[in-house]
Formats: structure tokens, sequence, C-alpha cells
């Protein structure tokens, strides 16, 4: 009954100011779930052990940045929805601060000669980042042939200018037939999931009446604010194996089908997102702001967070039914290589927008060689800067 045995609630501010601090150097993405571990459960003592593991496995299975969704989750089981949401947003507040600030810049310099040079180095390196995400996430997905053949399937249909979202929808029902005869292994349950009862149901349900009334707001305040609202949230239900998996759904919404921005300043806007703490999908910071200003990186940051936050809430007391469940196992597979082929598809895109020389592929060469090495991707991002000036 780890999962749902509940710790001594903690003060909102106590969680904050915790997360808060740790969001400051929250680079990395999903290697801060470490130092998140050493927080809640070496150093505080607010989770046990397995009810840490089980978290990290709840944050796995559902969309959302994982580290995000793991500090959500400390937050829950040791201060409640409030202890939640102070927890999501100390941990991505810096992040946010730090990513308007670099779009600010961005929008006032990007024409400039320096920039333009640095940036162009920055491309090459977002091309290593999502090529190094293909195939850490491919080798950790495809397994067997009707992998191979659904990825690819993926791949195929998207680079033809096929729609994600409907991508892995079809995934998802295709994975219940395809692996109707693979056994997989079940993670460690933690007990006897509760009924569903209204109590368990009354944090997402107040949560996403909230996340409701607020986009409802919009449409009659601000409609490009609405629209804002309305793609990053849409972007974050699907956004299956982590913050890199909204990368290919936020690049088709933004670039492909509604042209707030063109492919590289999409690029750019990843670029900078690795050089702040926090999840790769502070670029919907980038975007709102380059959209909207101020308003819009607000409203695009909290609509690319607020439905993972709602579904966490909703899922952590009945993880357990889920998991067991082989319909959700052979779906989630499903979607899972699904996204194999969707980072694939963007890398593919990313490589045909550049105009390439030697040293751009020297470049792309050695950071994918770093990555490889596990060097932290900051390094890489800040070597890429030097290079760029020195070379482009």
């Amino acid at each position: 009954m780890a999962l749902l045995k509940q710790a001594p609630v903690l003060g909102v501010s106590k969680l904050f100011l915790a997360f808060l601090r740790l969001g400051l150097t929250a680079f990395g993405g999903p290697a801060m779930v470490a130092y998140i571990r050493d927080l809640a459960v070496k150093k505080n003592g607010w989770l046990t052990e397995e009810s840490f593991r089980q978290g990290v496995a709840v944050s796995q299975a559902i969309p959302g940045a994982t580290a995000m969704q793991v500090a959500a989750y400390v937050g829950l089981r040791s201060g409640g929805p409030l202890g939640a949401m102070a927890a999501y947003v100390g941990f991505g507040l810096p992040a946010f601060l730090l990513m308007v600030i670099l779009a600010a810049f961005y929008q006032k310099a990007h024409d400039l000669a320096a920039v333009v040079s640095i940036f162009k180095g920055l491309q090459i390196i977002v091309i290593a980042l999502v090529a190094n995400a293909t195939l850490d996430f491919g080798r950790r997905t495809i397994k067997i042939w009707q992998d191979i053949v659904l990825g690819l399937g993926v791949t195929g249909f998207l680079v033809m200018g096929g729609n994600p979202f409907i991508v892995i929808l079809t995934s998802s029902l295709l994975g219940i037939f395809l692996y109707g005869k693979i056994e997989f292994k079940n993670k460690r349950p933690s007990g006897v999931s509760p009924a569903i009862s209204f109590d368990s149901l009354k944090t997402p349900l107040l949560l996403s009446l909230g996340l409701l009334a607020g986009i409802l707001a919009l449409f009659y305040i601000d409609r490009q604010l609405f629209d804002l609202s309305i793609v990053m949230a849409k972007i974050d239900c699907f956004a299956f194996g982590g913050g890199y998996g909204s990368i290919p759904l936020m690049f088709n919404e933004v670039v492909g089908v509604r042209h707030w921005l063109v492919g590289k300043e999409f690029m750019d806007g990843i670029a900078l997102g690795q050089v702040t703490p926090g999840p790769i999908v502070i670029t919907a910071t980038f975007v709102g702001y380059l959209t909207s200003g101020w308003a819009g990186a607000l409203v695009g940051t909290a609509s690319i967070f607020a439905p993972s936050l709602i579904i966490l809430t909703a899922v952590v007391p009945y993880f357990d039914r889920l998991q067991d469940n082989s319909l959700f196992q052979r779906g989630m597979h499903g979607i899972l290589v699904s996204f194999v082929g969707l980072l694939l598809s963007v890398t593919i895109r990313f490589i045909l927008a550049v105009h390439w020389d030697v040293y751009d592929i020297l470049i792309v060469a050695l950071a994918l060689l770093a990555l490889r090495m596990k060097v932290d991707i900051i390094w890489i991002v800040f070597a890429g800067v030097a290079i760029s000036a020195l070379l482009l």
C-alpha cells in the first residue's frame, strides 16, 4: 500500500521554497529525478523509497514532463493538493522567468549578425539533441518486429505531413491488436487500489473546472491567447514519454498548422530551453512570448503544464489498477512506440531545414558523440555557442 500511504502534511510554503531552490539548478530534464529523490527521501524523509519509486512509475506512464510530474507527486503525497501545486510551481518558476528574459532578448536581437551566427550553431546542436533523444527512446522501446513496423510506419506518415495526434490515437488502438500475445512486465504493485469515490476525484475535478474557466475567460478576452491555451493544453494531454514527447506535437501545431513561428525560430526556442533549468517543454513559454508577449508566455506555460498536473492527481489513487490492465499496457506500448516515430520524423525535418556545410556536419557529429558519452547538455550548448561564434 506504499502508493496510497499518506505522509505527514507539510506546509505549502516549505514545499514551494524547497522545490524553488531545486528548480534553480534543474538542468538535465529527467536526470533531475535523482535530485528530487535526494530531497524527498534521503534529506527530508517526506516519502519512503517504495512510494517514491511508485511516483516515478506513475509519472512515466502519463503525459507530461517526467521531472515536473515527480515534483508534483512528491508535493501531493507530502502536502496534499496544495502541496502538489506548490511543488509544481516552485520547481518550474525559475525556468519560466529565465525563458521570458531570453525570449525578450531574442525578439529584439535575433537579426544581429553575431546572434544569427550563434543561433545557427545552436540549431545544429538541437538536431543532435533530438537525434540523441530518438536513439535513447528507441533503444528503450523498440524490442520486437511489431515495434519496428509501427515506428517506421509512424515516421513515414508524419514525414508525408500526417497529423501526430491522429498517429497517437491510432497507435494506441493498433497496440491493443499488435501486442495481443505479448506479455508485459508489470511494475511492482503497491497494493489494491481503492474504489472510485468523489473525495479522490475532488481535486482533479476542481482543477479541471479552474482550467476550463480560465480558457473560457480567454475566449472573451483575447482570441489569440485562447487559441494558444487550447493548443498547449492539447499538446500536454498527448505528450507521453516525457518532455521530448511534446516537441513533435508542438512543432506540428506551432510551425506546420498555425504558422505562429517558422521552423528556425522554433529550433531556436528549443535551444534556449536547453540553457534554462527545467524541462524542454518550457519552449512553450518562448512560443507564447513571441506570439503574445508576457501574457502569452504566462498562458502558454500554464496551459502546457496544467493538464498533466490534473491527470496526475486523478491517476495516483488508481495507478495499480491501470498498470495491471492488459489493454492499458498494450495501448500504452503502442503510444510509446509511436513517439519513437514522432521524434525520428522531427529529426528528419530538422535536418532538411538546415543548409549543411562541413562545419555544420562536424558540430553535429561532435555534439552527438558528447551526448552519447553522457556529457552534460548545458556544456554542449555552451560549446556550440562558442564554436558558432568562431566558425559560422
